[in-house]
């Protein structure tokens, strides 16, 4: 997969989050990913996309606004791009923010996965 097969990639894990598509989603998130969100609190793959499946974690909106910059060496991708995202966590009044991602995949024998990702509140 090239850099623009790696943004396609990219922009169909947001929409499978929006969604809630957790099959998708899963394929996706290798088993040791680990997310810091913008207020800096890590969630594994189980934390994450398990509050994602209870609704516990409610995406309204998660979409690159910039260009996602790639870079690509043999079988590891960076991504780095700016969000906007509308989130609605515990039920809570949705939040909405403007975050920078930076997004480290690598690829396995069954294809491309995310293994850390990163955001940071644009404030």
């Amino acid at each position: 997969m090239d850099a623009d097969g790696l943004r396609e990639l990219e922009r169909e894990r947001l929409s499978c989050l929006v969604e809630g598509r957790g099959a998708e989603a899963d394929a996706v998130h290798a088993d040791d990913f680990v997310l810091v969100t913008p207020s800096g609190h890590p969630w594994s793959k189980a934390e994450y996309l398990g509050g994602i499946e209870s609704g516990e974690i409610d995406y309204r909106r998660f979409e690159p606004i910039s260009a996602i910059d790639v870079m690509l060496d043999g079988d590891v991708a960076v991504l780095r791009y700016k969000s906007a995202i509308q989130i609605s966590v515990g039920g809570r009044e949705p939040d909405e923010l403007e975050a920078w991602h930076l997004d480290c995949y690598r690829r396995t024998a069954t294809g491309w996965q995310i293994r850390w990702s990163q955001a940071t509140a644009i404030l």
